[in-house]
């Protein structure tokens, strides 16, 4: 009898993460829904409401994004008025991203929602493994990839 190969499924670290973030962002997205965000569009307001004014690019970096990706996630915020997209006094090159005052007003707004699906989500899994989870997921940005390096 011949051994069968190991399921290629069953170890594929790019298969398991990208299952348990479509898995978690949906529940977020979902919960986000009634105050007109999705997950990605929440933790973006949050950021620039953490860090004030950021160029594209260190928005990017923040949230680990490409470059080209954020501009397009920007650009619905940006229509709703949420953000502003202008280019930089000091290099004509780059982007300079703001929060509004309607976008700080809409993070607010979705934050009990964001909180509640977070209680939820260490209830469930709990708080110890929550934060495990955390660091270890922020420990594969530091591997040594460069996904998005030209």
């Amino acid at each position: 009898m011949t051994p069968t190969p190991t399921n290629r499924e069953d170890t594929c670290n790019n298969l398991a993460l990208r299952k348990a973030a479509r898995y978690i962002g949906a529940t977020y997205d979902k919960a986000l829904a009634s105050v007109g965000l999705r997950g990605t569009q929440f933790s973006i307001l949050q950021q620039l409401s953490a860090h004030g004014e950021m160029t594209i690019t260190a928005l990017a970096d923040v949230i680990a994004m490409d470059r080209t990706t954020m501009a397009s996630n920007l650009k619905p915020l940006a229509r709703e008025g949420l953000v502003t997209v202008e280019t930089s006094a000091t290099d004509r090159r780059a982007r300079i991203v703001t929060v509004t005052p309607e976008g700080v007003s809409r993070m607010r707004a979705a934050l009990p929602l964001w909180e509640g699906v977070q209680a939820q989500f260490e209830e469930s899994f709990g708080v110890d493994d929550a934060a495990h989870l955390r660091a270890s997921l922020e420990a594969v940005l530091h591997t040594g990839f460069q996904p998005w390096a030209e």
